[in-house]
């Protein structure tokens, strides 16, 4: 459902929101990966307008599609096809089951799920979990290979409803989950509740210093409503009564924090990390709104090095092919109004995207083999964050004389 205006108060205190961080003008849904009867129809175009919030830091989007609509039946994104993600997971969950001293009479909730990619782990190792996940298609795999799922929106309903089937959770994990509300504060809200007294969160998400530092504009699409410093997530848990103890800093999706949180009641004693980072943050101009005033020239500054690289190699015959279907991507493409003139195809790992074209720029998505056949000059990977695995995967590339070129922070060529 498309509200008649954009939010002008901050999801996170109610504050007017008046300042922007990057206006990247109207997109698809980042993750509408269409059939090709669709390819005909007239696309719908929402503002993507990021704003920041002079009052508690949290930089967000306003609702421009409702949660139904985003996260649907056939949603795209299966985390298990990302080996280094899964091997993120596994290491989560060998440190929570050694910190917390976790066995068979404890319990272990994740929301977010998606394919059971985590929980598999806990399931192995004999200790009592459930997933909880609003897209059916993705909790069907989980639940398929035997992880119990609710497939739901989780919050303060579903927390009470949890609890009172005897699902207070001793470890709650929320992997890239806070940016994926609308109504944040019903979600933390609904963390609080469902924690056991002693318990303790997990929180990951992109960290928006990292993101300001190297330009990270293609995160910022329709399905992440906000992006998130250590400064505004510590606010938004303080006033559900909920405590940030521990913070790391990680390298996944281009540098993340991993938070550990705590009932305010009865949280650990708050370990040095947590004024480090807030001290970083500070140091580095996340509480003065000028900082936030140069983002929208950084992306301009992409979107021109991109298309110049592009434009040239057409100009030299050379063929560019694209590796990876990733929201961020369709993000940089359509910003920079890149289709299939400038980039021929792009390959996936994920079957459930083979044989469909990207929102905006309809470029068709391919298996990886399909490059063996095209033999490309250049394939840009989009999804940057991943690009030491998949050089890896598709090193065969070189084979013929192709080449690797990512396009954030810059346009660099992988050696």
């Amino acid at each position: 459902m498309l509200r008649a205006e954009p939010r002008v108060l901050c999801r996170g205190c109610d504050a007017p929101l008046t300042n922007t961080l990057a206006d990247l003008g109207v997109h698809p849904s980042a993750n509408a990966y269409l059939t090709e009867d669709q390819l005909a129809e007239e696309e719908r175009l929402r503002p993507l307008h990021a704003r920041v919030c002079g009052n508690c830091y949290l930089v967000q989007i306003a609702t421009v599609w409702s949660q139904d609509e985003l996260f649907d039946d056939d949603y795209a994104y299966f985390s298990s096809f990302s080996d280094s993600w899964l091997d993120h997971a596994a290491r989560l969950v060998d440190d929570l089951i050694a910190e917390r001293g976790l066995g068979p009479d404890s319990k272990v909730v994740e929301i977010a799920s998606n394919d059971g990619y985590l929980l598999r782990n806990v399931i192995a190792r004999g200790i009592p979990c459930l997933g909880v996940d609003p897209c059916r298609n993705v909790a069907e795999v989980a639940i398929a290979a035997g992880i119990p799922t609710e497939v739901r929106f989780f919050g303060q309903e579903t927390a009470r409803d949890l609890v009172e089937r005897g699902w207070r959770a001793d470890v709650i994990i929320a992997n890239n989950v806070l940016a994926h509300v609308p109504d944040i504060r019903d979600l933390v809200s609904g963390l609080r509740i469902l924690l056991a007294r002693d318990g303790v969160i997990s929180l990951e998400f992109p960290h928006l210093l990292r993101m300001m530092d190297e330009g990270q504009f293609d995160t910022i699409y329709h399905e992440h409503f906000s992006y998130l410093s250590l400064t505004a997530t510590k606010r938004l848990l303080e006033r559900v009564g909920l405590s940030v103890f521990d913070v790391e800093r990680l390298k996944t999706h281009g540098g993340s924090l991993r938070v550990r949180v705590g009932h305010a009641a009865t949280s650990p004693s708050v370990r040095p990390s947590v004024s480090e980072v807030l001290a970083e943050e500070r140091r580095a101009g996340l509480l003065r709104m000028d900082t936030y005033e140069t983002f929208g020239a950084r992306a301009r500054s992409v979107r021109t090095g991109l298309r110049k690289f592009l434009e040239d190699a057409k100009a030299r015959g050379q063929a560019v092919a694209a590796y990876g279907a990733p929201a961020k991507g369709n993000t940089l493409l359509n910003y920079c109004g890149i289709g299939r003139d400038l980039v021929s195809f792009t390959v996936d790992r994920s079957p459930r995207k083979h044989g469909r074209w990207l929102p905006g720029s309809h470029i068709p998505v391919y298996p990886v083999e399909y490059l063996k056949t095209a033999r490309p000059d250049w394939v840009l990977i989009l999804p940057w964050n991943l690009r030491d695995e998949i050089v890896e995967c598709a090193d065969f590339v070189r084979s013929w004389g192709g080449r690797f070129v990512v396009p954030i922070p810059r346009i660099e060529v992988i050696p």
